[in-house]
């Protein structure tokens, strides 16, 4: 019998929605590992992320250093950071116009499939296109979200203690020319795409953000809670400094 990984449980935990805005990489990671803890610790709620990362290039588990085509010197003098990461996965870029979103979340016991997890990251980015006229789909041995031969949405994610880290990166209006330095994802016979390049126009930040998260809150399986202060990010942001 085909399993339904889609299939709704009966607990429904809350997920805290929290607006960054534009933050840099490693300070974002820190205030990951700060939220992970204290979901494992089971202090705080689930959490999801959502932001824009300066220009950044970004080294999973599995990268290969013949895939970062410009020398780090370039590169931060142009200035975009390389940053050697804990998720898993090949290179990428990050930079303005691109959607980051990354889920905090304790799996449950009925939740604990690795596979399942990826499986339903994917689809909220399916469903998000969708909701913008655009067809994206998987493709079978490659990881993210395609558009013909062009990749749309990247994915890494890192589980310890069945707690998530990490995750998605969909491009909205990304300046598809700051792939250049990279081989993305490690896959060189394949291209990158927006969602600008693919309408004509940029859809809102806002309105991508939006449908992302009310796809989330059904597909993972969360009762949504838009933060709107900051003032408990901010908090642990200022400890994670020192």
């Amino acid at each position: 019998m085909k399993r339904n990984w889609l299939e709704v449980n009966k607990v429904v935990p809350i997920l805290e929605c929290i607006d960054m805005g534009q933050i840099a990489y490693e300070p974002m990671v820190r205030l990951q590992e700060q939220r992970h803890a204290d979901v494992v610790a089971d202090k705080v709620d689930d959490a999801l992320f959502l932001l824009e990362h300066p220009d950044v290039i970004t080294l999973g588990k599995n990268s290969s250093a013949e895939h970062v085509l410009t020398s780090k010197d370039d590169l931060e003098e142009s200035g975009c950071e390389l940053f050697q990461s804990t998720r898993g996965g090949d290179v990428t870029y990050h930079g303005p116009g691109q959607l980051v979103a990354y889920p905090i979340m304790r799996l449950r016991e009925q939740e604990k499939d690795i596979r399942k997890f990826v499986f339903n990251l994917e689809e909220i980015l399916i469903r998000t296109c969708a909701d913008f006229n655009i067809h994206a789909q998987r493709v079978d041995g490659l990881r993210g979200i395609w558009v013909g031969h062009n990749k749309i949405a990247a994915l890494g994610v890192r589980i310890a203690r069945w707690t998530t880290m990490h995750g998605v990166a969909l491009n909205v209006n990304t300046d598809l020319t700051k792939f250049s330095s990279i081989v993305p994802c490690g896959i060189a016979h394949r291209g990158v795409t927006s969602m600008e390049k693919i309408l004509g126009r940029a859809p809102s930040m806002a309105e991508v953000k939006d449908v992302f998260v009310q796809h989330a809150g059904v597909i993972l399986n969360r009762e949504l809670v838009l933060s709107q202060d900051l003032q408990s990010c901010a908090l642990h942001f200022e400890a994670v400094q020192v």
